[in-house]
């Protein structure tokens, strides 16, 4: 992935708030400490580790916003397209590659409701481009988190200064989750006013604390929640049970792979599903365009029927050529290629990865292996080949521009120093609609946060015009809060 820097306002809003912290920093020693500290104290954690060790935000300006929107909306409402279409075409949802039993979840009847209620869309964001990696449609993590980081940053003391020049516009995630998962429910057919919800995942994974901030905020709105392990659920034929509460809505982050690695546990929820006894959300056939096939399909002159000329333009400018690792003929710019022959060529410009693993887990950099480590990356990946045993299909994709920039590091001993970050762009689309972003940063060329990346939160700005009122901006910045998009 070749690296450019950002350029123009973003850049100008960074540049101004490294400015105001600088001084910050040095006059208070403390500062990084405690903001580390607020960081902990507030949930914000993987594991042990805290997702936050960066004293600055990722800003974006009104016009990277409508941009990124009007892109992945318009993904978003192809993958949901696409969905339907493959349920009923045997060939399209061929190309997927699902697993027996991830496809016999995905047919059952679901209810009226999109495939993907909550879904998010990874992307790197520059001043002439943007490209999508993949598409997450089942449940992702992490819209609890960078709210609350969202929180904690507007209350740093660079902020007060800072919001005297800019304009500065946050994301309430969680209302527009919330708000989501209800129109969910009552588009499958629930009748509760304030329904019963359950988080539902494995009590030891390491985002269980997201759980808990969501929780919290959407009891605050009104809406009681348990929080359940898939081993804590009942299911009686008639209703979902989690702790001794009926439940009327699953908020699903027990993931398909892990319903279909340990069934028994998971019985309880894929019986009131399979019963229409309770609303889950995503649903099981988020799976379909979940998996990074996708990608390959839509990028496939094959299935170019399924797109208007003005979705086939949007896919073109911003979803990078994909392909299912095998031995066949394919396409590319719209000449034929042998494909492993081309992958065996190309290898500094193309990246291998399971299709259906997250974390970062097992990608191959075609640009950071030599020529004998990518072949055997290649043999592996092909159907029958050990990855492709262990872990299903794989796909190749070509290597797309990223964007890196300085970033404030607290260190050891709360030592601040700048490093150069690659900035990975995600935004949240609830119901297809973007929501706000999960903003990750890492100094390797895989930005997750199971692998070891940062998380910062995103503030829309805008700068102030000139004159009396931009004295006012402290106030204007707290009355403000968070807006919606």
């Amino acid at each position: 992935m070749k690296s450019r820097k950002p350029a123009g306002k973003h850049r100008d809003a960074a540049e101004q708030w490294h400015e105001l912290l600088r001084p910050l920093v040095k006059k208070s020693p403390a500062l990084a400490k405690k903001f580390l500290a607020d960081v902990r104290a507030a949930k914000l954690t993987f594991g042990r580790r805290v997702h936050c060790p960066f004293l600055r935000p990722y800003f974006l300006s009104p016009a990277d916003e409508r941009r990124v929107r009007h892109v992945a909306e318009a993904i978003a409402a192809v993958a949901e397209r696409v969905t339907t279409a493959a349920l009923n075409d045997k060939t399209l949802f061929a190309q997927f590659h699902l697993r027996p039993e991830e496809e016999r979840l995905a047919r059952l009847a679901a209810g009226p409701g999109p495939a993907s209620t909550a879904s998010r869309l990874d992307a790197f964001l520059l001043p002439d481009s943007l490209k999508f990696t993949e598409y997450n449609g089942e449940s992702p993590a992490g819209a609890g988190y960078s709210e609350t980081l969202s929180d904690i940053f507007r209350k740093l003391p660079v902020m007060e200064e800072f919001a005297r020049r800019y304009e500065v516009h946050s994301y309430p995630l969680s209302a527009k989750l919330l708000d989501a998962l209800m129109t969910t429910y009552a588009e499958w057919g629930g009748k509760a006013n304030r329904p019963q919800m359950a988080i539902v995942d494995w009590k030891e994974v390491p985002t269980w604390s997201e759980f808990e901030i969501l929780q919290a905020r959407f009891e605050a709105m009104g809406i009681q929640v348990v929080l359940a392990d898939p081993r804590e659920l009942e299911f009686d034929g008639k209703h979902l049970a989690a702790k001794g509460k009926k439940i009327d809505l699953v908020y699903r982050r027990v993931l398909i792979n892990d319903i279909v690695a340990k069934p028994a546990e998971c019985a309880a929820l894929v019986k009131a599903y399979e019963a229409g006894a309770v609303c889950v959300a995503n649903n099981f056939r988020c799976k379909i365009t979940h998996v990074k096939a996708f990608f390959a399909v839509l990028t496939d002159a094959r299935n170019a029927a399924l797109f208007s000329p003005e979705e086939r333009e949007l896919i073109w400018r911003h979803v990078p050529w994909t392909r299912v690792v095998q031995d066949v003929k394919s396409n590319y710019g719209g000449k034929p290629i042998e494909l492993l022959k081309y992958i065996r060529k190309r290898r500094k410009d193309l990246v291998l990865k399971p299709s259906d693993e997250y974390g970062g887990m097992g990608v191959t950099l075609g640009w950071e292996t030599d020529a004998k480590h990518w072949e055997r990356a290649i043999e592996e990946a092909l159907p029958g080949g050990k990855k492709a045993k262990a872990h299903g299909c794989w796909i190749v994709q070509e290597r797309i521009p990223v964007s890196r920039d300085v970033f404030p590091h607290i260190g050891a001993g709360g030592k601040v120093d700048f490093r150069k970050m690659l900035v990975d762009f995600a935004p949240y689309l609830f119901r297809g609609r973007l929501a706000g972003f999960l903003t990750r940063l890492s100094a390797t060329g895989l930005a997750n946060v199971t692998s070891g990346g940062g998380q910062i939160p995103s503030f829309r700005v805008e700068r102030r015009k000139a004159g009396p009122g931009n004295q006012q901006g402290r106030k204007r910045m707290r009355d403000s809060g968070s807006v919606s998009v």
